[in-house]
Parts: C-alpha cells; structure tokens; sequence
C-alpha cells in the first residue's frame, strides 16, 4: 500500500516519526514534505497529498499540522478526498469505516506521538464497511 504524507512545521517531527513507522512496517511512503521545521504554509504540501490520492497514485494520505484543521481544509477542496480530521483512536476507525476517509488529518498540538501512531495504525487498517453507509458516502461531492 503506497502512503502519502505531509504537513507544516507545527507537524514535522510526527511525519517523520510516523514516516519512518509506516517504512519499518511494509508499507511504500511518498513523502511531500516539509523536510524541516522552518515555517511553511500547509496548503504547499496538503495539494500535493490529496493530488497523489486523487489521482490513485497513493491509496490513502495523511496530513499533519498544529491544529490538523488547515490541513483538513484544504484537503477537502479536492473533489475526490475526503479527508478527516482525528484525535482518538476510535474517530481514525470510523472515518474509515463510515465515511470512507481518504486522507487522515492529525492535530500535532493536541496529541501525544504514540497516540498519533495508533491513529494512523488504526485508520490504515480499517476497512469500509459500506451497506448503509455507501449511499451516503455517494452523496458527499458536489
């Protein structure tokens, strides 16, 4: 499964971490920065996620800033993204499972880094359930 990943400066320290998680454990990583802690704009590296899994090129994204909502934002202009900002295990297994989230969002300022990678454990490991929810998850682009 091929990942892509970015963020900001705020996020910086879990993407590498989080990085390096996914590489050690099989998974194929595309990496669109940023490559260190000096100040970006997220919207810089959040369109080059959701680009790479709108166009199938990655399966799923995750994207890591302070709050995990710009990154959520601008994620979510992307037609075919439907990216979901998570702060507990159980919200990174329901977005998948319910809503069929695309991209993981990770609020870096508000989250321990172990927590983080259970999250993102979690959400890669979840499948849609779809039944009921398909319907809905078919209505959410304009």
């Amino acid at each position: 499964m091929k990942i892509a990943i970015g963020g900001d400066h705020a996020g910086f320290q879990y993407k590498e971490a989080i990085t390096k998680m996914l590489v050690e454990s099989g998974f194929e990583v595309q990496d669109f920065g940023p490559y260190n802690e000096a100040s970006v704009d997220y919207p810089d590296f959040a369109h080059p996620v959701a680009l790479s899994v709108e166009s199938k090129e990655s399966d799923l994204g995750i994207l890591i800033c302070g709050s995990g909502n710009g990154v959520a934002i601008t994620a979510n202009k992307h037609q075919g993204i439907r990216a979901a900002l998570c702060w507990t295990v159980e919200l990174g297994a329901l977005a998948r499972q319910h809503n069929n989230a695309n991209v993981l969002c990770l609020p870096a300022r508000f989250i321990d880094l172990k927590l983080a990678t259970d999250i993102v454990g979690t959400f890669l490991s979840t499948p849609f359930e779809g039944g009921r929810h398909e319907n809905r998850v078919n209505k959410i682009s304009c």
